[in-house]
């Protein structure tokens, strides 16, 4: 029989021994309820992510069936909350939405879904994604003709013509043509490709496989595709009439050459109305037969007045126009068109001189849309520079052919050739655009340097009101918000 003391003892030991167990399983059990716990909120948190996003598709859908409604049907600000139900047709939780209406101009929405589960307060996740519809603006060219970008031309922006494209150049970004292949008119001989270049070593010829360019498509080109509908646009500068009517700036017609519009700085439209034109100098003539031949410059005008930035940013006006000026934070429409629309009565929008913008960060945007021809004019500054998203809606975006017949240098001669132009933004033509001539393969008419820079910020973010490329909505950004 074991002494007393060493029975006490070794009931010490077993009460030790089984503290510490019992505190081991109280761990370990702790342990494992806490990751039970976590793998359960985990699970939660994942069908709240599932909530979210089923609230941001939601959304998707309700803009598709109502592109202009960000109010969730209701009219009323947001959030706005939404019940879930599982496919049991149980009710585990909600979405949450808040909706940020498009700036003036764009048609980027913003939607945020909170995603909550009812089962856990804890189990919540939210999602933001920015939809848009592409507008006409996501092209640095777009035309509806036959188009040639010679040796020299550098592009950044996407380029498309409903017609061939010639590109002998480097083309940083899609160039795409609506044809498989076409006569391109500045050569004789067997149809080319749709898109093609005679960079060294020229492109075959149909039926031969399309080579790979990357030196001259550096992100490829791609031919046929859809083709831009130009015709649309008319239906746009009707709308954008009725919008200038309602809350914008419209003005009808002016009864003398049209109007001279100056954009202030301090968010004014100052309008004149132009009283005459240059006249034609001696010896400057219409070579080429263009019917829409002239000289564009204004010699005197008579101040109308100055007007608030529309609030909705469309100005109309049922007349030629002349546009200058500089913006500073301001986004503006400014379309020249005659309705109804008579090929004889339609009207150009002409700049002669710089129209800039303060800021290049998308907040500054103007927008012009010409019924016929987008023009720079023969009394046009020799270094001259276009911030802007042009279109010719039924004609070209260009300066005409200045140059006397013969003989020894005249004004109009003196007046041909300028030396650089500078186009920020995009340009959208009906014709074959250009802004430069040559005379027996030598320059001789317009601007020596040309460069032509795509504004990015255009492609979500176009003017106001500008012609659309789709009818639905897209994602452009998504982020988890945590």
């Amino acid at each position: 029989m074991q002494p007393m003391a060493e029975r006490g003892q070794m009931l010490i030991q077993v009460l030790l021994v089984t503290t510490l167990a019992i505190v081991v399983i109280v761990v370990l059990m702790n342990a494992a309820l806490f990751h039970l716990n976590e793998v359960t909120l985990s699970v939660e948190q994942e069908q709240a992510f599932e909530i979210a996003e089923a609230g941001i598709e939601y959304y998707r859908w309700h803009l598709a069936h109502a592109p202009l409604d960000f109010t969730n049907g209701t009219g009323q600000p947001g959030p706005y909350a939404v019940d879930y139900y599982d496919r049991n047709g149980i009710l585990i939780g909600r979405f949450e939405l808040t909706i940020t209406t498009p700036p003036i101009g764009t048609t980027v929405v913003t939607v945020r879904s909170k995603g909550i589960l009812n089962s856990d307060i804890r189990a919540v996740r939210t999602i933001e994604v920015r939809f848009a519809i592409e507008s006409i603006a996501k092209f640095a060219v777009v035309a509806n003709d036959d188009m040639n970008f010679g040796p020299g031309t550098e592009t950044f922006g996407i380029i498309h013509s409903n017609g061939g494209i010639r590109f002998d150049g480097i083309a940083h970004n899609l160039v795409s043509s609506a044809k498989t292949q076409y006569n391109d008119p500045d050569h004789s001989g067997q149809d080319d490709f749709g898109v093609h270049t005679h960079v060294d070593p020229a492109d075959p010829l149909p039926p031969s496989p399309v080579p790979n360019r990357p030196d001259v498509f550096q992100a490829g080109r791609l031919f046929p595709v859809p083709a831009v509908d130009f015709d649309g646009i008319t239906a746009d500068l009707a709308q954008m009439k009725s919008g200038a009517q309602a809350n914008g700036l419209y003005l009808s017609d002016s009864g003398a050459e049209g109007y001279e519009i100056i954009l202030n700085s301090d968010d004014t439209v100052t309008v004149a109305r132009v009283t005459s034109l240059k006249p034609k100098p001696n010896g400057c003539s219409n070579l080429i037969a263009d019917p829409d031949w002239e000289i564009w410059s204004v010699e005197a005008t008579t101040t109308i007045g100055t007007y608030p930035m529309p609030a909705n940013g469309l100005a109309f006006f049922e007349d030629n126009i002349w546009v200058t000026g500089k913006i500073d934070t301001a986004r503006i429409t400014i379309a020249s068109a005659r309705f109804p629309d008579n090929p004889g009565q339609r009207t150009n929008i002409t700049v002669n001189s710089d129209l800039r913008y303060t800021n290049y960060d998308g907040s500054d945007v103007i927008g012009l849309i010409a019924q016929n021809d987008f023009n720079v004019g023969l009394y046009s500054e020799d270094d001259l520079r276009i911030d802007a998203a042009i279109i010719a809606k039924n004609g070209r975006v260009g300066r005409f052919y200045y140059r006397a017949p013969s003989g020894p240098q005249t004004y109009c001669e003196s007046e041909s050739v300028r030396s650089t132009i500078t186009l920020y933004g995009m340009i959208a033509t009906n014709e074959r655009y250009g802004f430069s001539w040559t005379c027996s393969g030598v320059f001789c008419s317009g601007y020596a340097v040309r460069n032509i820079i795509y504004d990015a910020n255009l492609l979500y973010g176009p003017p106001p009101s500008f012609p659309l490329t789709a009818d639905q909505y897209e994602p452009i950004s998504w982020e988890e918000i945590r």
